[in-house]
């Protein structure tokens, strides 16, 4: 995350602690991405600590700073559980490039190191290159797949449940069809989707999964206030934080939106998809 920690560590090199340097952090705040709403509250907090502790020295201002993010940070670190259910419905939404179908791979290669038997539904019908995309992931990680050329991604989606409850599965997990949340009519479908599952098996989906880009900054908290409105997420999956300069939305997602961030994209391998831990996201942030 250096893309983002160099800027707002840059802050912190001067020998005193003044108001030029609370402007200088605001700046790099907002143009990490941090958002509005949780710069003001970081930079009150972050004033009330220095006074607390009589910090002389900017050094000491960052210290307190990484605390003060990690405190932010922190009601988004929860683990994603599953075994409550059986099968654990998780259902996996997003816009096109979000990483999405990726993220879906790298999260079963998770469960199934983790002893969970995995069964994957392709309801993203629409985008032909889908299919073959989680086709690749399932046999990557040697688990079952359920498809159909051009289906009904509902209809997908709900032989996909009984099938995973008839072969006894712990997890299911539908990949559905990018979009962008302005699309209504397509929104209306996920939220189809989601009433077939429930009606495949009593409760689910479990889970109701977004994954975003780190990349889009306020974009991607917008794309949470929307997916959030139309579906009620459960957790979120950030990808591409290794490239960004903009890890900062984080910030303003605990905020304003404070839904759990299950796990961070951090590069391309199967391993890159790490669990969230506020106070380690927060020191990577500022480093």
């Amino acid at each position: 995350m250096r893309k983002t920690g160099s800027s707002i560590a840059q802050v912190f090199t001067g020998t005193q602690i003044d108001d030029a340097l609370y402007e200088e952090l605001e700046a790099a705040l907002l143009m990490a991405d941090t958002g509005v709403k949780a710069t003001e509250h970081l930079l009150q907090d972050l004033k009330r600590r220095v006074k607390d502790s009589r910090a002389s020295d900017p050094a000491a201002v960052r210290a307190l700073l990484t605390d003060a993010l990690a405190e932010l940070l922190q009601p988004l670190q929860k683990p994603l559980v599953v075994g409550e259910h059986t099968p654990t419905v998780m259902m996996v939404v997003g816009v096109n490039g979000a990483g999405k179908t990726t993220s879906i791979g790298k999260l079963t290669r998770h469960l199934a190191d983790a002893e969970q038997n995995v069964l994957l539904a392709a309801a993203d019908t629409f985008r032909a290159a889908a299919r073959e995309q989680l086709s690749v992931w399932a046999d990557r990680n040697r688990v079952q797949i359920v498809s159909q050329e051009g289906g009904d991604p509902s209809a997908v989606t709900y032989d996909a449940v009984v099938a995973g409850r008839s072969r006894g599965c712990d997890v299911v997990i539908a990949d559905t069809a990018g979009r962008l949340p302005t699309q209504l009519h397509l929104m209306e479908e996920l939220k189809k989707i989601k009433r077939v599952i429930g009606k495949a098996q009593e409760g689910a989906p479990h889970e109701v999964l977004l994954v975003v880009d780190g990349n889009t900054g306020q974009n991607a908290l917008n794309q949470v206030r929307a997916f959030d409105d139309a579906l009620g997420l459960t957790g979120l999956v950030v990808t591409k934080l290794d490239g960004t300069a903009k890890g900062g939305v984080l910030a303003a997602i605990a905020r304003e939106r404070p839904i759990p961030v299950y796990f961070i994209g951090v590069g391309e391998k199967l391993e890159d998809l790490q669990t969230f831990d506020a106070r380690e996201f927060a020191q990577a942030l500022l480093e």
